[in-house]
């Protein structure tokens, strides 16, 4: 049934849209870390109307501002009652049609404030379709709003319109991996490597994870391994009148962060934390496909040559390397990384080459620089690849 605007207003001025609280959970703990506020309709005679039913009709119009300032007012008092129990933070969504609305930090600041509450205490959810018509405003949205001392969840990615450019550029703290990434329950292999794929630039990007809509012990497995900040979905709670929420917040205490995350180490946040130690010794590191003649570099800026490319045929990126090493040097470092001697050598059983050389820097001083090889094999494929690790060696 579609219920028609004037319906919904006469709703929300009679108090018959009620707040409900879905939980957080972190990932590797299981413990309650925040909660999330959606909003319900429950008609006098307890008949409840789903959100589906009557959130799109409301967005056609300001209608779904109203409804947004008035979960945020309830979100404020259930927080108010939280006063003498643990708090955890719960995030409200804000529609696009907020991103027109004058002085919305202002009027959001003052609501919390009149609470006497922390801002740190109330999560902005904002959907990623908000930045589809006006990208440079919904920017400026977004830093104003971090910058009153609230956090930015993007809300729903992968739903549809997900963009890496849009992501890379985004200033916000926090990325919900949408449910319908988890279609497959994380068994098929190409949905696996999407979702390690998303939680790894997420984190480089300093981005704290959300997965929505976890509902098997399989999901919550995977998540696991790919270092996912938070859970929410039907695995540990449903959506909750508030009564209910309190009785939970009143049992739990305040999760923190893992002090020591070697204690519940997961190979993704292993993966990082190795990747830190190596570029510490090697600021240059090769990913070559022999095979297919491609490459992508990873170059730290402590490294002699600053304008390494990053990606593009290896051949290309041998000829560039063996003109910026001394004269002297060039003919061994070529015969060395000519690719079809590198097949060759692994044809033999070769597992590792490397070579030092004299490399010329930006500043156009020749440097001792080792560079080696190494060999490996990827369980995807038959081709063959090489990591190179390169630094450059103390006078």
């Amino acid at each position: 049934m579609k219920y028609t605007a004037e319906e919904i207003r006469a709703a929300l001025e009679n108090n018959e849209l009620v707040v409900y609280y879905q939980p957080l959970y972190l990932t590797m703990t299981s413990r309650l870390k925040s909660a999330e506020a959606l909003v319900r309709w429950i008609k006098p005679d307890g008949t409840l109307v789903p959100p589906s039913e009557f959130i799109p009709v409301a967005e056609e119009s300001d209608l779904i501002m109203d409804i947004d300032w008035y979960v945020t007012r309830q979100v404020c008092r259930t927080l108010e009652k939280q006063n003498m129990m643990p708090q955890f933070p719960i995030s409200v969504n804000f529609s696009r049609r907020h991103l027109h609305e004058k002085d919305f930090t202002e009027k959001l600041s003052a609501i919390v404030d009149s609470f006497d509450l922390l801002h740190q205490l109330l999560e902005i959810e904002i959907t990623e379709s908000a930045m589809v018509e006006e990208e440079s405003r919904f920017y400026e949205w977004i830093v104003s709003i971090r910058n009153a001392g609230f956090s930015v969840a993007i809300d729903d990615f992968g739903s549809g319109l997900s963009s890496l450019q849009f992501i890379k550029d985004v200033p916000a703290d926090v990325l919900k991996i949408d449910k319908s990434l988890l279609s497959h329950n994380c068994e098929d292999e190409k949905e696996r490597i999407v979702l390690e794929s998303i939680f790894t630039f997420a984190h480089r990007l300093r981005m704290k994870t959300v997965a929505e809509g976890v509902e098997t012990k399989e999901q919550l497995a995977f998540l696991r391994t790919c270092d996912c900040n938070k859970i929410q979905g039907y695995i540990f709670a449903r959506p909750m009148p508030e009564k209910e929420y309190l009785s939970l917040c009143q049992s739990h205490q305040v999760a923190e962060e893992p002090k020591d995350i070697l204690e519940i180490q997961s190979p993704t946040s292993a993966v990082n934390l190795l990747m830190d130690a190596i570029f510490r010794r090697y600021p240059l590191i090769i990913f070559s496909n022999l095979t297919r003649n491609t490459f992508h570099a990873m170059t730290h800026e402590d490294f002699t040559v600053k304008n390494c490319p990053s990606a593009g045929t290896y051949d290309d990126l041998i000829r560039q390397g063996t003109e910026s090493m001394h004269p002297d040097d060039r003919e061994r470092f070529a015969a060395l990384f000519n690719r079809e001697n590198l097949l060759r050598e692994y044809a033999a059983g070769t597992r590792e080459v490397r070579i030092v050389t004299r490399q010329k820097g930006d500043d156009g001083i020749y440097r001792n620089t080792e560079t080696a090889d190494y060999f490996v094999k990827s369980k995807y494929s038959d081709d063959i690849i090489t990591i190179a690790l390169a630094q450059n060696l103390e006078d």
